[in-house]
């Protein structure tokens, strides 16, 4: 219990505070508050308010001692009072409290104060002064500018006020560059911000790396120079300068770059792209200069940049070219690259999932001449990551993580971990001990499909759903070159109302014409299906639609499957990444071959629309059967597709 006790007192830590000037200032403060309010309150006390008429009787009944003029303002003193006179108040005060009058009356008599104060009216002047000397009042005049402390404080208010400022932005330009954490400050706004790795401090290495096989071959020989640059030194070998890592988000480029400082065990220096821009002119190539100085102190050493199209993009690509801060970063960093010697051990190793956008300067041979694809996983290198995210998890024996992979295609290394922790938390929710494949499915439609809505569909929409997703299914399940069915819904998941997921037996890279067609088959099955069943179409076909126009299109004009057409492409629609390129792109075809393409477009639909409107027409019965079964249990896996379609037949 000591122990325990020792622990929460010593968490979390606390770190040494320093005196706090602002402190003293406010007790400053609030101690000449008080003390005026305090003196004020003590004067109140012993200064007699009159008006000015009992001022005046007060002078002409000889009490007046002396007065003092401070504009309007008149204060004063009273007299001091014979004994004679003292004699006859202790006796009116004896006699009145001998009558029994109030304890408030007789202590009005107690003490009066012998000083006043009142206020001249504008008019009364030369007649107050006659009626001082008369009495022989003793007068003194106090001039009417302002006290000292007003003028002292119109002169220091203003700087209190900027230096406060300057201040505040200084403290804020230290949190933005890292002031706190060693970096200068102001002083070293155009310092590098990377972040430096101690030697193997990465903690990632190659064996930690699941799947992307042809990229760490390509890597391993990077680590290997890293490890005995002497040894390629000595056989005249230059290894490449920088390594470019291009592949779509979460792949793992940043680790495979970790992987390869943990392996070599060279120092690490990680920034991202935009970590080099600024508001002001310059700083971005300022930090570019001492980042790679700092590597080339410590070489080898690895100099890893994320998202490098922030700063890489194409230099005069806009309207009217340009040269900014972007540009002048991107310069330093063409240039530095260029001043490694033969011998300097410095390596840069940058990715970006936009290698459209880069200038072609970064890509020439001598900066990054080493261009590394990392692609979406396969199926084994799925279940390689699979088998890496899920070594901390219990799994339940029906877990196929093979079969979890086959069906989870596309999906790359992030949405692989993903969809391990989400089915983690599947489990958790169900209060269950170990992850089991229903956990994993579930975890696999959210990803894929989207969280359950809570959307009330009436009877006949439910209807309209159901066979529209058959309808989809049997084509898939019926035509030879589409992938089978693998799972049918009709819950409203994300932006879809229903969904007919199918599962390749084999993953292809090469797609035929007949291959296509069977696939534009099955989006235009749903839309087919609704106008047998109800002998109209509905608007759930809109994105099947869309998507199969877009895939006819690209058979057409951009893959020579159009017999009037041949052997050319006539690409449309293709944006260029930046607008200056996109507006100066020449039409390459003219309105006449456009037509040509737009009727070879609806040909090829009217064809394939015609095809699965026979063969759904031909097995009408396995289309109402599929469809009262989902009605029934509004979610079929593959078994129970299979056997479904086996009991009508």
């Amino acid at each position: 219990m000591a122990s325990e006790t020792q622990q929460k007192k010593s968490w979390p830590p606390q770190r040494p505070r320093g005196f706090d000037w602002r402190m003293l200032i406010w007790m400053a403060v609030i101690f000449m508050v008080g003390a005026y309010l305090s003196s004020s309150m003590t004067d109140s006390k012993s200064v007699q308010q009159l008006s000015y008429t009992q001022f005046r009787q007060a002078v002409q009944a000889g009490r007046v001692a002396s007065v003092t003029l401070h504009g309007q303002d008149i204060s004063g003193q009273f007299k001091s009072a014979a004994p004679e006179q003292k004699q006859a108040q202790k006796n009116r005060q004896t006699q009145a409290e001998g009558q029994g009058q109030g304890q408030g009356e007789g202590a009005a008599g107690e003490s009066q104060p012998s000083r006043f104060s009142t206020t001249r009216p504008d008019l009364e002047g030369l007649d107050l002064m006659a009626l001082l000397q008369e009495h022989n009042v003793d007068v003194t005049a106090k001039p009417t500018g302002a006290p000292w402390w007003q003028g002292l404080l119109i002169g220091l208010l203003p700087w209190v006020i900027m230096i406060a400022i300057f201040i505040f932005i200084v403290r804020r330009m230290r949190q933005r560059m890292g002031g706190g954490s060693g970096q200068g400050g102001i002083f070293g706004f155009g310092r590098s911000r990377a972040r430096r790795h101690r030697e193997g401090s990465t903690g990632v290495t190659m064996q930690q790396v699941a799947g992307a096989s042809n990229a760490k071959r390509d890597l391993q020989e990077i680590i290997a120079y890293l490890r005995e640059p002497n040894r390629y030194h000595h056989l005249g070998a230059e290894i490449p300068r920088g390594v470019l890592l291009m592949g779509p988000p979460g792949t793992g480029k940043t680790l495979l770059a970790k992987a390869v400082a943990g392996e070599a065990n060279v120092p690490f220096y990680s920034i991202s792209g935009s970590e080099f821009i600024e508001m002001f002119v310059g700083v971005g190539a300022s930090r570019v200069r001492d980042m790679f100085s700092n590597a080339r102190k410590e070489a080898p050493a690895i100099i890893f940049i994320d998202e490098l199209d922030a700063i890489g993009r194409s230099r005069g690509t806009g309207i009217g070219g340009g040269h900014d801060e972007r540009e002048q970063t991107l310069n330093q960093i063409l240039s530095e690259m260029d001043g490694f010697e033969a011998s300097e051990t410095v390596i840069v190793i940058a990715a970006t999932n936009r290698p459209d956008v880069l200038d072609p300067a970064l890509l020439r041979p001598g900066r990054f001449d080493r261009k590394i694809v990392v692609d979406r996983p396969h199926k084994e290198a799925r279940t390689e990551i699979l088998q890496v995210h899920t070594r901390d998890k219990p799994l339940a024996e029906d877990v196929d993580l093979v079969l979890v992979a086959q069906r989870t295609a596309g999906l790359s290394g992030a949405d692989l971990r993903n969809l391990a922790n989400e089915a983690a938390l599947f489990a958790g929710r169900a209060d269950k001990q170990e992850i089991d494949m229903a956990c994993f499915d579930q975890a696999r439609d959210k990803i894929v499909l989207g969280a359950p809505r809570e959307e009330h569909l009436t009877a006949q929409d439910k209807r309209v759903i159901a066979y529209h997703e058959s309808g989809h299914a049997l084509l898939a399940r019926l035509l030879p070159n589409a992938e089978p069915p693998d799972r049918i819904t009709i819950i409203p998941r994300g932006q879809a109302l229903g969904a007919t997921e199918q599962n390749p037996v084999e993953e292809r890279y090469i797609m035929t014409e007949s291959d296509l067609r069977d696939r534009v088959g099955v989006m235009l099955g749903g839309r087919t299906a609704e106008k047998l069943m109800f002998g109209e179409v509905s608007t759930g076909a809109q994105q099947d639609l869309v998507q199969a126009t877009d895939l006819v299109r690209k058979m057409v004009a951009e893959w020579g499957m159009s017999k009037k057409l041949g052997a050319t492409a006539f690409p449309r629609g293709r944006t260029q990444p930046f607008l200056g390129q996109e507006m100066a792109q020449p039409l390459n075809f003219s309105e006449q071959t456009a037509e040509v393409v737009d009727a070879e477009i609806r040909r090829i639909l009217e064809e394939v629309n015609q095809h699965v409107t026979q063969l759904l027409e031909e097995n009408k019965s396995l289309l109402e059967a599929l469809a009262k079964r989902l009605l029934e249990d509004e979610t079929l896996d593959r078994q129970q597709i299979e056997s479904t379609l086996q009991e009508t037949t």
